[in-house]
């Protein structure tokens, strides 16, 4: 090789070098997020579990660590003491921005709610939403996504959001079986899977879809923490990229995703078949926020009495960080 041919050689190298740093994730491949879910099984948040277990945040640059919590109000909590980064839950958590808690919204994941349901114990007599009028409905926390469509239900039968009576039970399976052969509850709305497990095992069973009476709203959010935003916005670069890849992962997955689901939740294939199905038209493309769904948030604010005042919502999230 003469020189020229070693210039020009070197020249090339090195162009390609500078292109590789260019495009090269800003995010380094040991960048590690601790994930905590404000619920272990609900099908707007498990997306996480299944991207991580294919590996597709792997390719991203990012390693995550994965936490469950009982409902959005301990994720919130965890999130504001500096213990995770990253929390995955509904977009009712968005109050708790106004309020000042130290974190954004960064994604809609999920625009719908076919996913939950209002299950009620097998030997409940009850066969429609109107006969549960007067009865004690179980939600996770106060203030949370299923406390608020509780009140939905009410108002949408007629009996009024105040003429309702609701018991914080948690959102993990074992507690609302538990209150279901208690008796502490006479229904509860939860995970539409946990409820068609139920019905197979001879426990409960599910009474109606919550969209039967309740529409369009930002019903799952990913949230960054503040820190997170100040140290490293291009690890929410990467962790958005990953989750839209995942998203798309599950719409040509229906099988892969099922065994996964399955394996995680304990469920059998049949009621994760048939909540695939019944889900899978809720999830994000894009994970920008959607206008009418900030709009039936903001309502839930309202009717939760959430905020003091009516807060500004485009200062809740924000699509700085989509792909």
């Amino acid at each position: 090789m003469n020189g020229k041919t070693l210039r020009a050689a070197l020249l090339v190298a090195s162009t390609l070098a500078l292109a590789a740093i260019i495009v090269a994730p800003a995010a380094s491949a040991d960048t590690t997020l601790t994930v905590g879910k404000a619920s272990a099984n609900a099908d707007p948040i498990i997306p996480v579990n299944i991207g991580y277990k294919v590996g597709i945040f792997q390719k991203h640059g990012l390693d995550l660590k994965i936490v469950d919590f009982t409902g959005g109000a301990k994720m919130v909590q965890a999130l504001t003491a500096g213990a995770i980064d990253i929390g995955d839950g509904a977009g009712t958590e968005m109050a708790q921005v106004a309020k000042g808690a130290p974190m954004i919204a960064i994604c809609q994941t999920a625009s719908t709610f076919p996913f939950l349901g209002v299950g009620v114990p097998e030997n409940s007599p009850a066969k429609h939403l109107a006969d549960l009028k007067g009865k004690t409905i179980g939600v996770s926390t106060a203030g949370s996504l299923t406390d608020w469509l509780a009140k939905r239900l009410a108002i949408h039968e007629g009996w009024g959001a105040a003429n309702i009576k609701t018991v914080a039970i948690g959102n993990a399976s074992s507690g609302i079986i538990a209150a279901f052969r208690a008796g502490n509850v006479d229904a509860d709305i939860g995970e539409g899977a946990l409820f068609l497990s139920m019905a197979e095992n001879k426990v409960g069973r599910l009474l109606a879809p919550v969209t039967e009476f309740q529409g369009n709203a930002v019903s799952g959010a990913l949230f960054a923490s503040t820190k997170l935003v100040e140290s490293n916005p291009a690890a929410i670069r990467a962790l958005l990229a990953g989750y839209v890849e995942t998203l798309d992962w599950i719409r040509a997955h229906k099988a892969e995703t099922v065994k996964i689901k399955g394996e995680l939740r304990g469920y059998s294939e049949a009621v994760e078949s048939k909540d695939y199905d019944l889900t899978l038209g809720m999830y994000t493309k894009t994970c920008r926020f959607d206008a009418d769904g900030i709009a039936t948030l903001k309502q839930s604010f309202a009717d939760l009495k959430l905020t003091e005042t009516t807060p500004d919502m485009a200062k809740l999230y924000t699509e700085a960080y989509v792909p």
